[in-house]
């Protein structure tokens, strides 16, 4: 049986990742703490998150998208004391235009308003 390993495979001109075409790999996805200091737990072409207020996160690119014709999907685990779990954890991607270089996420409450902050945040983007 045959085995390649490698750290890193790069594009022709060794300037970056490679692109993946016929494949439907995420092109970006992140795992992180939205309570409290917000934090990256593991990522994949993800450069950071913004925590722009209770429930309202930007996940900021690291490898900018081709266009903004990209598909977001997340998960959540609410934190500890909310008690309405089917509301608390949605993983919400409107309120602004999606960009190349990043996506607003909103976790929580759509239907009412009320946006939570979640201890685990969970997000992929596929293009």
């Amino acid at each position: 049986m045959s085995e390649i390993r490698a750290t890193t495979i790069s594009n022709a001109a060794g300037t970056g990742p490679i692109t993946m075409t016929g494949q439907y790999a995420a092109k970006a996805w992140v795992n992180f703490n939205g309570t409290g200091t917000v934090a990256i737990r593991q990522s994949g072409n993800v450069s950071g998150i913004t925590d722009n207020g209770t429930g309202n996160y930007t996940v900021n690119f690291t490898t900018a998208m081709p266009d903004v014709d990209y598909l977001v999907i997340g998960t959540t685990s609410p934190s500890t004391g909310i008690t309405d779990i089917p509301r608390a954890t949605l993983v919400l991607s409107y309120g602004t235009a999606p960009t190349t270089s990043a996506r607003k996420i909103l976790t929580g409450d759509s239907a009412q308003g009320n946006f939570q902050d979640c201890d685990y945040v969970n997000v992929a983007i596929f293009r």
